[in-house]
């Protein structure tokens, strides 16, 4: 059965890692999909082929979610191309991690701007064809970070946790028109980037983690296909931990 059958699902930050997987997940089961990179456009390429080899509609466009009017210039230009827009994926992140002593200004600023500014860009342009369908699933990228905190990545844990507030309040705005808006917060991921890590420090990671792994981009994916389903009809304002268990 396929959970997301002719629905356009828009991704950003979606040409390598979780982006990457939430798109393979949902064109498996259906779904159109638009996605944005920032900057590896040979990976756009790449996963629009495999995308449309599923046999659905793909298409990658390169655009900062951080910029608000390139993201309202995106979101038209998707509705242009596909003709609506069911599902929005806010996944666009970076990190500038650092202690505050050491943290720059234009360090903070950047991260808040790509992380949760983009969050506020996106879902106020993808706002008007919700309304207009009264149905519309948002699912915003959290972290576990965003939860509890780390040392070192203040900005990146201010914009995560950033994120959840805005969810919940975005959940209670819309919801009337049956809108939903719910969070995951990943929690040790392994992805193209983890896999450049010290191999110990990894697996000191993976063993203080109750499931003794780390998790892959598809056990996020499939959060997020549950929470972009009909299956989760009755489910918004929500924060799905997705840590193996790290927060328990």
């Amino acid at each position: 059965m396929k959970l997301l059958e002719n629905k356009v699902a828009l991704i950003t930050g979606a040409s390598r890692g979780i982006g990457k997987g939430i798109a393979e997940v949902f064109a498996k089961h259906g779904a159109h999909i638009a996605f944005t990179y920032s900057s590896s456009a040979s990976s756009a390429e790449a996963l629009e082929k495999e995308l449309i080899a599923i046999g659905v509609k793909a298409k990658g466009y390169q655009s900062n979610a951080a910029d608000f009017a390139q993201s309202q210039a995106l979101v038209d230009q998707v509705l242009a191309d596909f003709g609506s827009i069911d599902i929005l994926i806010n996944n666009a992140g970076i990190t500038k991690d650092n202690l505050l002593m050491r943290i720059s200004e234009e360090d903070f600023d950047q991260v808040i701007e790509v992380n949760l500014k983009s969050v506020f860009n996106m879902t106020k342009a993808v706002q008007r064809t919700m309304l207009k369908n009264r149905a519309g699933s948002i699912i915003n990228m959290s972290s576990v970070v965003g939860v509890k905190g780390n040392a070192g990545q203040s900005n990146y844990a201010a914009s995560k946790a950033g994120i959840i507030g805005f969810t919940k309040s975005i959940a209670l705005e819309l919801g009337s028109r049956n809108i939903r808006c719910n969070a995951i917060a990943p929690g040790f991921i392994e992805t193209e980037m983890t896999a450049k890590l010290n191999e110990e420090v990894v697996q000191g990671w993976r063993d203080s983690i109750p499931l003794k792994r780390g998790g892959s981009t598809e056990d996020v994916a499939n959060a997020c296909l549950f929470l972009a389903s009909d299956m989760s009809a009755y489910v918004t304002g929500q924060v799905l931990n997705v840590d193996g268990g790290m927060l328990t």
